[in-house]
């Protein structure tokens, strides 16, 4: 027996009529102010951990972007020994990475959690996105690089192809790194942190860890898709962590707590291997940095168990 549709309700029927206009109450759309999150004791300087290195590098002639250069830097943990082959992790935008002051401190935060064994001995590449000008003097974001949003917004494998045709090969030709997909972990802020989606997306067979920090998945250049495609796709064996705040962007290209919600909601529903931690923070490193090293240490968990 079908169920009777109840009667429109008074305000609809004078909504419908052109008679009243809708205001919702300004407390829907209410939102806490940014908080200022502070680093932890992981995010400090400790001489009394084992400390490693960090070398400065240029990439000048691609072939999957060509006309771009750009510049990348490499960290090497004190621990590590040519015998054994590292974990991997790669960083987009890594001039925002390789600071042992500002939001994410790698070196720092690597050094603390290699040597507590929260995390494997890790060989870390930070690398810029690429420029079609000259590259600047500093690492910084003055000129903007140019061919940012190509390889990092595209829905596409170019930028992993770009990674493990170009990069990789050139680190592993001084270190050694491990072919196990489950010891490789790819991360990034905003733009860069859909591009770190999108690597392991395309090529799970080689990347396995995902870090997002309030990932630009809106429709820049069609980054919207990936939470239905993650509905409709069979899972694939990746771990993921999500960051956004509530004062994030929105603007022509979409909303970015509702894109990054969207995306937890489709991990869930897919039954992936996810955390999403949303907060109050905005379009900055802030809150992704104080909880860097918890968030390695959730994404690294058990990799004693795994095999070089």
């Amino acid at each position: 027996m079908p169920v009777p549709t109840p009667p429109p309700s008074f305000v609809a029927l004078c909504l419908a009529a052109g008679l009243v206009a809708f205001h919702p109450p300004a407390e829907l759309f209410a939102q806490e102010p940014a908080a200022k999150y502070e680093h932890g004791p992981d995010s400090q300087p400790n001489d009394a951990v084992p400390h490693g290195t960090v070398t400065q590098h240029v990439w000048l002639n691609s072939k999957v972007f060509p006309g771009t250069k750009r510049r990348y830097s490499i960290y090497v943990p004190a621990q590590y020994d040519a015998q054994t082959p590292a974990a991997l992790m790669v960083f987009q935008d890594g001039h925002t990475f390789e600071g042992t002051t500002g939001d994410y401190r790698v070196p720092v935060v690597f050094d603390n959690l290699i040597a507590k064994g929260d995390m494997p001995v890790t060989i870390t590449v930070m690398i810029d996105p690429g420029y079609t000008s000259e590259l600047p003097e500093k690492r910084d974001w003055r000129p903007r690089p140019e061919n940012r949003s190509v390889e990092y917004d595209t829905v596409s494998g170019d930028y992993a192809e770009f990674l493990l045709t170009e990069i990789l090969p050139a680190v592993e030709k001084d270190y050694r790194i491990s072919s196990n997909p489950e010891l490789r972990a790819i991360c990034g802020n905003s733009s860069g942190g859909i591009c770190a989606f999108g690597v392991a997306w395309h090529r799970p067979d080689q990347f396995r860890k995902v870090l997002s920090h309030i990932g630009s998945f809106v429709n820049i250049r069609g980054g919207h898709h990936y939470a239905a495609m993650i509905r409709k796709t069979e899972k694939k064996p990746l771990r993921v962590l999500l960051q956004d705040g509530a004062n994030d962007l929105d603007n022509q290209h979409g909303n970015w707590p509702l894109a990054n919600q969207q995306m937890a909601k489709s991990l869930e529903f897919a039954g992936y291997d996810y955390k999403f931690v949303f907060g109050t923070g905005a379009h900055d490193g802030n809150h992704g940095g104080a909880i860097f090293p918890d968030s390695l240490r959730w994404l690294w968990r058990g990799w004693k168990e795994l095999t070089p």
